[in-house]
């Protein structure tokens, strides 16, 4: 197994000065992922789109993030982290701006793209830059501070969205970013070291073009497949063949050219291949988990999008305290218990929240969503710091985009995964129950007879057809949250894989 490799640490103030910078830097990043998600039917009416049309909000700047972090490695090889950093937050907080000043659909969708080009490089350089400021034996309280606004953003954002979209304006979600840009500029101008350039390192153009179609036909088809029937449409077999192919020719490319776009030698280290699997499942658990809760809290349980925001935010204070904890406790106990522990906990929130009703209260679901939030805080930031335990200081750059990646990879096919086995679990439900709707059923009998229900007149047959769909979409809930319970069980078994060096609590 290769040693990792120790870089000099920063001086105490420039630390703090550093990490700041970086924290708001990747903060911002974090919060836009799911900032804009409230404001869409907003955005809808103000510039005239429609359903289909307005969801480019989102899949813009996703794909745009997803085809651009690969690039990470390379450029800031090329021209500096420093120098990329500034020019990623530079340009992400401007592209903020023109998304706020946008006059039509067109325009923000532009602007959307920019900003995921720009935004793609931020999360995986302000982890690799925390690595190599903070000594080895420190990178436990490091990543505990990245991990902070790698999660908590995203689950902080639709509360955040909710509050500005309620109260000010849907521009105000990418306003918000002017204040934070600045300050992570600034902090970044003075006080980031820039690294080494190696001009002498080649691009891999085929290399990437092939990474770049395989990921943005992949990334479209989970955010398109829904709304076009999946395989049933041409444009969702076309970016399947185009994803499949893309990707595999990628991956036997790099393991057969001289000069790959990312080092073979990256996929050697064991514990570093363990943490990528290891993330794109715990990337796929967040997001779908925070795609699911706002519609079923708004459109089922009818709480106010604002109150969705207030109950949802709990989560993330969770999440704040376990990387505390996590940080502090670094380098004393082994930390895979942590990754245990914090698996344990995500398997039990979603085992309870698979037993909802209608009738629960405000307290269930948030401290079903704080002990999920403990879970994911105390599994994320072990996982992150395990995963470049024992990977060479000048893979780190590269290594953070391709972890960054499939944390987000894992993310839009968890989302993309639950979406569609609600809407098929709603059809079968509803056809299943709608099977008890006859005159022989003595409960339906039983309460026709002392309420507004009849099977006799269109507003009775109305009224029974919207509680069946109620209760099929009440359930279809239950069996997504019973399905990500199992997935967080699978994550056990690489728990045994990785291997603990001695500075991290190993023995």
């Amino acid at each position: 197994m290769t040693a990792a490799i120790a870089t000099p640490a920063e001086p105490v103030r420039s630390r703090r000065w550093i990490t700041l910078s970086v924290m708001l830097a990747t903060i911002m990043q974090g919060v836009d992922t799911t900032i804009a998600n409230v404001a869409l039917p907003h955005m809808q009416g103000s510039l005239s789109a429609t359903q289909d049309q307005i969801s480019w909000v989102l899949t813009s700047y996703i794909v745009a993030a997803a085809i651009f972090m690969p690039l990470t490695g390379f450029v800031t090889a090329r021209f500096g982290r420093k120098r990329i950093f500034i020019i990623g937050v530079i340009g992400f907080t401007v592209a903020s701006m023109l998304c706020g000043a946008a006059q039509s659909l067109d325009q923000i969708v532009v602007f959307r793209l920019l900003q995921g080009i720009f935004g793609a490089s931020l999360v995986p350089l302000s982890q690799a830059v925390l690595l190599d400021t903070y000594p080895i034996e420190k990178h436990g309280s490091a990543m505990a501070l990245w991990g902070v606004g790698v999660m908590v953003g995203p689950i902080l954002g639709p509360s955040l969205g909710g509050y500005l979209t309620e109260y000010y304006n849907w521009r105000w979600v990418f306003y918000i970013n002017l204040p934070v840009g600045l300050l992570a500029w600034v902090g970044l101008a003075l006080f980031a070291q820039e690294t080494a350039i190696d001009r002498k390192r080649r691009f891999d153009g085929l290399g990437f073009g092939l990474l770049a179609i395989g990921i943005g036909a992949l990334q479209m088809l989970l955010d398109r497949g829904e709304i076009l029937g999946w395989l049933q449409s041409g444009e969702i077999l076309i970016e399947v063949i185009l994803a499949t192919a893309c990707l595999y020719l990628f991956v036997a490319h790099m393991f057969t050219h001289d000069h790959p776009f990312f080092e073979a030698s990256l996929f050697r280290d064991r514990n570093f291949v363990v943490g990528l699997a290891f993330i794109f499942n715990f990337g796929g658990l967040l997001y779908a988990t925070l795609a699911l809760l706002p519609p079923f809290l708004h459109n089922l349980l009818g709480y106010p999008i604002v109150d969705v925001g207030l109950i949802l935010a709990p989560r993330g204070i969770g999440t704040m305290v376990a990387m505390t904890l996590v940080g502090r406790l670094s380098g004393r106990i082994d930390i895979r218990y942590f990754i245990g522990a914090g698996l344990a906990l995500t398997t039990a929130a979603l085992w309870e929240m698979s037993h909802f009703t209608q009738d629960i209260g405000i307290r269930d679901v948030i401290r079903t969503g704080v002990v999920q939030g403990v879970g994911l805080g105390f599994a994320f930031v072990p996982l992150s710091t395990i995963s470049f335990s024992t990977l060479a200081a000048r893979y780190r750059n590269e290594a953070a985009g391709v972890y960054s990646l499939l944390r987000n990879l894992g993310g839009s096919i968890g989302i993309s995964v639950v979406v569609s086995r609600l809407s098929e679990n709603i059809q079968a439900n509803h056809a299943a129950f709608a099977n008890y709707i006859q005159p022989f059923n003595l409960g339906l009998r039983a309460a026709i007879e002392q309420g507004p229900l009849s099977l006799a007149t269109p507003g009775g047959l109305a009224l029974l057809d919207a509680m069946v769909t109620r209760e099929a979409a009440l359930l279809s809930y239950l069996q997504d949250f019973r399905f990500m319970m199992w997935m967080s069980l699978l994550s056990f078994p690489f728990l045994f894989l990785l291997r603990t060096p001695r500075h991290l609590g190993g023995r």
